[in-house]
C-alpha cells in the first residue's frame, strides 16, 4: 500500500481496514485479515478506535459483528470521497488481488 496514505491514516492497518470498507461495503474483522494476511487482532482494534470515534458502525448478524461506514457523521462523506480517490489510483495487480474478492457464495449447481 501507499506509505504516506498510511501514514495520513494513522497505520497500515486503519488504511487497509479503510479501503476494504470502501471497496465492499462492509465487513467483519476476520474477513479482512484474512484478505490482507494481518492479524485479526490489529483489525479488531483499527475497527474498535473508528467505530469509537464514530466513523464506523456495526451491528450483529448471527455471532459476527459486521462494520460499515456511519452515513450520519458528516466526516464520513468526505472520508470515502478520498478513500474511493485512492482505490482508482491502486495499481491493477493490487485490485485484482484484494478488492476483486467473491463475497457471496457461487449458487449451487452452477458451472465455474
Amino acid at each position: 500500500m501507499n506509505p504516506v496514505l498510511e501514514s495520513v491514516l494513522g497505520s497500515r492497518s486503519a488504511t487497509l481496514v479503510l479501503l476494504f470498507l470502501e471497496n465492499y461495503g462492509e465487513g467483519h474483522a476476520s474477513r479482512i485479515s484474512k484478505t490482507f494476511d494481518v492479524s485479526v487482532m490489529g483489525v479488531q482494534r483499527q475497527l474498535k478506535r473508528l467505530e469509537e470515534s464514530g466513523v464506523l458502525i456495526s451491528r450483529m448478524v448471527g455471532s459476527s459483528r459486521i462494520f460499515s461506514f456511519n452515513e450520519r457523521n458528516p466526516t464520513v462523506k468526505n472520508l470515502r470521497k478520498f478513500l474511493d480517490g485512492e482505490l482508482e489510483t491502486l495499481p491493477s495487480e493490487t485490485k485484482m488481488k484484494y478488492f476483486r474478492q467473491r463475497q457471496r457464495p457461487r449458487r449451487a449447481g452452477k458451472p465455474l
